[in-house]
């Protein structure tokens, strides 16, 4: 008689998580790098004109972003509006916006501001002209416009 006995009943062995906190860990570290945010939530259409001679912005956090062009909602009718931020505004908000927007910025940073306009391409450009004014007004110069690059 043998001492130990064979029942041949063998059970699997248990799956190891000792990798899985690596594993979790890598996942949020690839999420977090690849995620972009949404700085905005656009009410205004905004299909860009093409343009064959375009430059590339070098410091997007350096730039702010005016919308033109007409509403998403038919409610507010067809005429094109100016969306700063996640807001329709008027012509006399744009000096406050812009001032505080230098405000939340470094000093040095200040002159370096670029003001993007994202203009729709069948809005007529008498409200540019007057967006246009009134950043003059407020000291912002470096204004650019935002195109879709053509053929």
């Amino acid at each position: 008689m043998s001492r130990f006995k064979d029942d041949g009943k063998k059970g699997t062995p248990a799956i190891s998580t000792a990798s899985l906190p690596d594993i979790i860990f890598m996942l949020l570290f690839f999420f977090m790098v690849t995620t972009v945010m949404r700085e905005v939530d656009l009410k205004v259409k905004i299909s860009l004109p093409e343009a064959s001679e375009t430059q590339k912005l070098e410091d997007k956090a350096l730039v702010d972003y005016l919308y033109i062009g007409p509403p998403t909602s038919k409610e507010l009718g067809t005429e094109p509006l100016l969306q700063l931020n996640d807001q329709f505004a008027r012509l006399d908000e744009i000096g406050p916006w812009v001032k505080a927007n230098n405000e939340r910025r470094q000093e040095a940073e200040v002159p370096k501001i670029t003001r993007s306009l994202k203009v729709d391409k069948d809005t007529h450009m008498k409200i540019v002209t007057d967006v246009k004014q009134e950043l003059r007004k407020a000291s912002a110069l470096k204004i650019n416009y935002s195109t879709s690059r053509g053929r």
